[in-house]
């Protein structure tokens, strides 16, 4: 199988990994509160729940990263870190005592740690002006999964029958569903997930395979001079005996090519050296912690994943009371909103696969984050204490969360890809894990400070307001950091 073949098949396993991601998450948040009051949970339980799966994969990501930049490899971690969702998951259908659920959740949270892997794989086989195009195709199948995942609810709602000693029926159906789908979902990264060399290495090794065709007609150029001076017979044949040296026409000698072939008669031509593996040296000689992620612009992309991410947790918290306490709305009308909102996220990412093909990475953040803005200051002025009847109270709602949604595919693709250029290559795993662990640790916080402040949301939504604004000041300082070094090549044409 040729390399490209193996590129895409790579590639569309990565996009169902994410997929799957998604569908998980959709299919039992849903009814995830309903299956604790049925196992007798106090309420914190939920919570607590919610937060283990965001723990555990906060302590992965980093750990999962560092083995793949030592090793150069992910198939094995990805199906290693799969263990975990199939056994939590399979804990999560079980259901036995609430102390279960919570194990469960914290088991399959471990898998999740994968995706730092992925990022810096996804890192090493791209090139940088691709890089924003493939994490926005990545993020766009996880929110496709987030879209899809209600519509598997509505079939296994109705499952109600036993498994041998398990019940199966709508709160344990979801656990049972995602554990056969991480299981095949084993099968198709066995069969389809290459781990692809590095680009640099592969173009190297292209270069040496196949020589340009300049070095063809130059090589080609060679051998016809050299035909046109080859003696008509051999040296042998030209001095027979050493007494039948003198001709009437003595043999010409061309200077330079008696100068070559002599030069070539002490030292033969040197071999092609070949390039260095990778793995020859490791990856993290001569790493320093605070000198990779304590520079300014690591800074500040960090802060972008921690303030949008608290930011929208809280806001996701936020959506079902208020909708609850203003419209009424119960579970098929938040399912509808929900798919609404996937609708838009997906042509988000899809707009941001395009524009990043034509403008660097910082105008996309820096896009994204004044939608943020426009948001945070309408939500604030309308939402915090909404005022008017019910039709202008939906139309300020859905303006609200218009604008959330909207923000969120630029800040998020721009913030991932820039992160993978200013951090370096050869740690990216264990970068990649430590910026989700930051992500993992804003959706704790998020939904625990909105769940503490659903009846003062003022003090929640001005907080939130205060993060964005010293994300946007840091931005403006530190804008003209967020470009990606330049390459040894790029030195050398500048010097040219």
């Amino acid at each position: 199988m040729d390399t490209r073949r193996k590129k895409k098949l790579t590639f569309f396993t990565i996009g169902l990994i994410f997929l799957m991601s998604g569908v998980e998450y959709a299919v039992i948040l849903p009814t995830i509160w309903r299956y604790l009051q049925n196992l007798d949970a106090a309420p914190y339980f939920l919570g607590l729940a919610l937060s283990a799966f965001s723990f555990s994969g906060l302590l992965s990501g980093p750990l999962f990263g560092h083995w793949s930049d030592k090793t150069r490899t992910t198939k094995k971690i990805i199906l290693f870190a799969n263990l975990f969702e199939i056994i939590g998951n399979f804990m999560y259908f079980m259901g036995f005592s609430k102390w279960l659920l919570l194990s469960s959740r914290l088991i399959a949270g471990i898998g999740t740690g994968a995706g730092s892997c992925i990022f810096g794989f996804l890192t090493r086989v791209t090139s940088t002006e691709d890089r924003a195009t493939a994490f926005a195709a990545v993020m766009a199948c996880r929110q496709a999964g987030l879209l899809i995942g209600p519509a598997f609810n509505i079939f296994l709602r109705l499952c109600d029958f036993n498994l041998g000693p398990f019940v199966v029926n709508k709160y344990t159906a979801p656990g049972l569903f995602m554990c056969l789908l991480w299981a095949l979902l084993q099968l198709a990264v066995i069969f389809m997930y290459w781990d692809l060399p590095p680009l640099e290495k592969e173009r190297a090794n292209e270069s040496l395979r196949s020589p340009s065709s300049e070095e063809d007609k130059e090589l080609g150029a060679d051998e016809e001079n050299n035909d046109e001076e080859k003696p008509l017979m051999g040296s042998q044949e030209l001095g027979g005996s050493y007494g039948s040296m003198v001709t009437s026409n003595p043999p010409r000698f061309d200077a330079a090519t008696t100068s070559n072939a002599t030069l070539n008669d002490i030292s033969p031509p040197p071999s092609p050296v070949l390039p260095e593996p990778i793995e020859s040296s490791s990856p993290f000689k001569n790493f320093s912690i605070s000198r990779e992620f304590l520079r300014e612009e690591v800074v500040v992309l960090l802060a972008a994943q921690f303030i949008t991410l608290f930011n929208q947790t809280a806001l996701e918290t936020m959506v079902t009371p208020m909708t609850q306490k203003y419209f009424g709305y119960g579970e098929l009308e938040n399912s509808v909103m929900y798919c609404l909102c996937g609708v838009e996220v997906i042509a988000g990412f899809l707009f941001v696969r395009w524009l990043s093909l034509h403008v660097v990475e910082r105008v996309v953040l820096a896009i994204g984050l004044a939608i943020c803005n426009i948001s945070g200051i309408w939500c604030l002025i309308f939402l915090a204490r909404p005022l008017g009847a019910f039709p202008w109270l939906l139309i300020e709602f859905i303006i609200g969360v218009f604008l959330q949604v909207l923000g969120l595919p630029f800040v998020a693709v721009a913030q991932v890809s820039l992160f993978s250029k200013v951090t370096s290559e050869k740690t990216q795993g264990f970068s990649q894990g430590v910026r989700r662990s930051v992500g993992g640790l804003a959706t704790i916080l998020g939904p625990l400070w909105a769940g503490g402040l659903t009846d003062n949301l003022y003090i929640m939504m001005g907080v939130m307001m205060a993060l964005l604004a010293l994300l946007t000041m840091m931005l403006g300082f530190s804008y003209d950091r967020l470009v990606a070094p330049a390459t040894e090549e790029q030195v050398d044409d500048s010097d040219s």
